[in-house]
C-alpha cells in the first residue's frame, strides 16, 4: 500500500532462528520514517507505540495504532512496519503454541493500563528469564492472559484484491482530499454505480463512503502527529468543516484529536 511521508533508513529485523523463551521483548526508539522491509516470521508479534503512530501494511490492508493501541500480527503473515515520525515502540514476539487462542488475522487492540505495566515489567527481564514455575514465568502467563482479553478496534483499512479497484483505492490513499465520486469511479471501470457498490462491499467489507471516511481519518493521524493544526489536518484529508472532522474523529477513535495526542 502506498504511504505518505518520507522514509528514513530501514530498520534491522532481528535474526532469530527461534525464540529463546515463549515470550521475547524488543524495545526501540525509532526515528522519523523508520520502516522494515516486507518480511514474515514463525512467531506472533504484538507491537505498540508508547509515543508515535505505528503502521503495519499487509496484502489484506493497512493497520494503524495511535499511542496506547497495539497491532497483533499472526505468525507467517508477510508485513511491513513503519512510523512516520519519531516513536517509542515495544514489541512482543510470542511462540504460537502459547497463544493458540489468537486469531489468524491482523488486528488492532486497545492496550489496557494493566497490560502496559506488565509489558513494561517484562521488557526489563533478561531474555532467558528463569522457567520452571519461577515468578518471571508466572508474570509471562499473566501477560499472555491479558493480551488474550484486549479489545479489538477498527483502526484498519481493508484493501481490495481486484487489481483495477485497488489502483483506484491507492490513488485516494495518496490524495485523501481528492473529491472523487462513486459515479466517476464507475465510469473509469466501465461499470454501473450499483455494480461497483456491490464489488466494493464484497472486496473490502465496507461501503465506498465508509471506506473513504475511514481512510481519511486514518491519514489524519500522521498529519496531526507532525504538529499540524486540527483545521489543517481536516483540510488535508478532505473535510471542509473542522467541527465535522472532530465529530467523525471522536466517533472512530473515542477521543478528539487533542485528547488522543495528549495521552
Amino acid at each position: 500500500m502506498p504511504t505518505n511521508g518520507q522514509r528514513g533508513a530501514p530498520r534491522a529485523i532481528p535474526q532469530l532462528d527461534a525464540l529463546p523463551r515463549p515470550l521475547y521483548a524488543r524495545s526501540e526508539s525509532l526515528g522519523a520514517g523508520s520502516w522494515t522491509p516486507r518480511h514474515r516470521h514463525d512467531w506472533v508479534q504484538f507491537s505498540y507505540a508508547i509515543s508515535g503512530v505505528l503502521g503495519v501494511h499487509t496484502d489484506e490492508g493497512s493497520f494503524f495504532a495511535p499511542p496506547q493501541w497495539g497491532i497483533w500480527i499472526p505468525a507467517g503473515l508477510e508485513h511491513e512496519v513503519l512510523t512516520s515520525t519519531r516513536a517509542e515502540m515495544r514489541s512482543l514476539y510470542v511462540r504460537p503454541e502459547v497463544c493458540r487462542w489468537a486469531p489468524t488475522h491482523c488486528r488492532v487492540l486497545e492496550v489496557t493500563p494493566l497490560a502496559r505495566e506488565l509489558i513494561k515489567r517484562f521488557c526489563a527481564l533478561p531474555v532467558q528469564y528463569p522457567e520452571g514455575g519461577s515468578p518471571e514465568e508466572r508474570l509471562v502467563q499473566v501477560l499472555l492472559d491479558q493480551l488474550a482479553d484486549l479489545t479489538e478496534v477498527g483502526f484498519s483499512l481493508p484493501l481490495p484484491r481486484h487489481a483495477r479497484l485497488l489502483a483506484l483505492c491507492n490513488e485516494l490513499i495518496e490524495c485523501p482530499d481528492a473529491e472523487v465520486s462513486l459515479s466517476q469511479w464507475a465510469q473509469r471501470l466501465g461499470t454501473s454505480e450499483k455494480t461497483l457498490m456491490r464489488l466494493f462491499d464484497r472486496e473490502t467489507g465496507l461501503s465506498f463512503r465508509s471506506w473513504r471516511q475511514r481512510m481519511r481519518l486514518l491519514s489524519s493521524l500522521r498529519v496531526l502527529e507532525e504538529g499540524v493544526s486540527v483545521t489543517g489536518a481536516a483540510l488535508s484529508c478532505g473535510y471542509d468543516s473542522t467541527s465535522a472532522f472532530i465529530a467523525a474523529f471522536k466517533k472512530m477513535f473515542g477521543f478528539t484529536p487533542g485528547e488522543l495526542f495528549r495521552q
